[in-house]
């Protein structure tokens, strides 16, 4: 498995992987992404993949994809919270991660969250998720890579008639500081 930065020509790739979770929601799957109510458009995927893209470039935000066999079947994004100078929230990163089903519980997910969090030192401070609380194999992997648990939402997310929990995971990347004490 080869996991580095995203490439434009990744795109068609990742939209497909996407797609499939439309399909897997469908077909009942308890899937730990939240989803538009209908599929998004050819055009809106693009609008979205070229604003990420964009965002990478700019130096703003981090995107990580694992490739196996020259295909790629995973990504791992950390996006900036806060976005111009002075924000207040532009120390904090924002991870989503998303897996191919048939690479579910390979590793995939643990080296595209290696990968990216060595890239997030230095440029965050603090890295934050949510999750669905019934995704104990999600939890156990963010867990593994020093995530807390910093809050519970109870029906954070409506999937049909369905409601979801979610926990919202936090992960220090820099040492606060300790406090000053009058010697």
């Amino acid at each position: 498995m080869l996991v580095r930065n995203v490439a434009w020509s990744d795109f068609p790739e990742l939209r497909e992987i996407y797609y499939l979770l439309y399909e897997e929601r469908d077909q009942g799957f308890p899937i730990g992404i939240t989803l538009f109510a209908d599929r998004p458009s050819l055009v809106d995927e693009i609008d979205w993949f070229a604003g990420g893209y964009r965002h990478v470039l700019a130096g703003e935000d981090l995107w990580s994809v694992a490739e196996i066999d020259g295909h790629v079947v995973g990504a791992c994004t950390i996006q900036r919270l806060g976005r111009g100078p002075g924000s207040e929230h532009g120390h904090v990163g924002v991870l989503g991660i998303l897996v191919h089903r048939e690479h579910r519980g390979k590793g995939v997910g643990s080296a595209l969250l290696d990968h990216a969090l060595a890239a997030a030192r230095g440029r965050f401070d603090l890295v934050r998720l949510s999750v669905f609380s019934v995704n104990t194999g999600a939890r156990r992997l963010y867990e593994r890579f020093g995530f807390v648990v910093s809050g519970h939402v109870p029906r954070g997310v409506k999937r049909g008639s369905e409601y979801l929990d979610e926990e919202e995971m936090v992960l220090l990347l820099d040492p606060v500081p300790a406090p000053l004490t009058n010697a």
